[in-house]
């Protein structure tokens, strides 16, 4: 049994990865902000369902924007459980628009959630990992963490960073047992499509003429492919999830595609093997290529 802490745990892949993680047999703490406001009901439903099925599953305030939310957070699971085990960062926004519209503000609280959320996470619960030797970090991120695509120029970018980020991080911290995996979740149904804000730059987004119009026009298509037999089930992310959690420690992939992959396993598989050998014939740093058993 493992001790996973787990954001964005209200809705979508971090509700779905919460129940899966918990089922397993796993003690879960399910981290969402607003537990007295907006999300208050979906906090009450997944104390009731680990009430009804037995599971360790307990419910935590945590909003990835603010430190002292998370410091919190992270102090109280390591005074009654002493350890983590496992984070998966999923707590997430995504704007959907004409790039160049978006007010700077916008595009801070893009990266602010998105990217400074993950690296607050890792900031919290790291130093706990590497005084115990051992630990995973799980990124989600998306195939837009690989690709890029128009009118999700402010999403795209955020995944980016947090690719790199948790590329670098899987060096670091592999002498002290931590291992660092990223899922890169495919199109997929969940509300974070639907819920991102308009364009706060009105002007340039008149400026745009007919073209402003498309990034809506693509909701509504996505909208009808999601509603279509072909629709990827979201659980598969959280299936992924946790059989990253459940393999053995230094046989983790770096990178897991969940669902339709649009080429980003061959991607993934033609551009590890350069970074790799990056760190291992340029930079002479072949050792961080290895996680440490301790």
């Amino acid at each position: 049994m493992k001790n996973i802490l787990i954001t964005g745990s209200s809705s979508g892949f971090g509700y779905l990865t919460a129940v899966s993680t918990a089922r397993a047999g796993h003690k879960v703490w399910a981290t969402m902000r607003n537990t007295n406001g907006k999300n208050a009901e979906k906090k009450r439903e997944l104390e009731q369902l680990a009430s009804t099925e037995g599971l360790q599953l307990q419910v935590l305030e945590l909003d990835v924007t603010h430190s002292e939310s998370i410091n919190q957070a992270v102090e109280t699971i390591i005074t009654e459980d002493g350890t983590i085990d496992v984070l998966v960062n999923n707590a997430g926004v995504m704007f959907v628009g004409i790039t160049e519209a978006y007010s700077l503000e916008q595009v801070q609280k893009q990266f602010d959630v998105n990217f400074f959320g993950i690296a607050r996470m890792v900031k919290a619960v790291t130093p706990h990992m590497r005084k115990a030797g051992d630990g995973l970090i799980i990124n989600t991120t998306s195939l837009a963490g690989r690709l890029a695509f128009p009118y999700f120029g402010v999403y795209c970018a955020s995944k980016h960073a947090v690719e790199a980020y948790s590329q670098s991080l899987r060096y670091e911290l592999a002498p002290f047992g931590v291992e660092v995996c990223i899922v890169e979740p495919g199109p997929f149904g969940t509300n974070l499509l639907f819920t991102g804000p308009k364009e706060a730059d009105e002007i340039t987004f008149e400026a745009y003429g007919d073209f402003k119009e498309v990034p809506h026009a693509m909701l509504k298509n996505f909208e009808g492919f999601f509603d279509s037999e072909d629709a990827m089930d979201p659980q598969l992310v959280a299936d992924d999830t946790l059989k990253l959690i459940e393999m053995e420690k230094g046989t983790r992939p770096t990178r897991t595609v969940s669902g339709m992959d649009y080429g980003t396993v061959e991607y993934n598989a033609k551009t590890q093997p350069i970074q790799d050998a990056l760190l291992k014939d340029t930079l002479q740093m072949g050792h961080l290529l290895t996680v440490s058993q301790n």
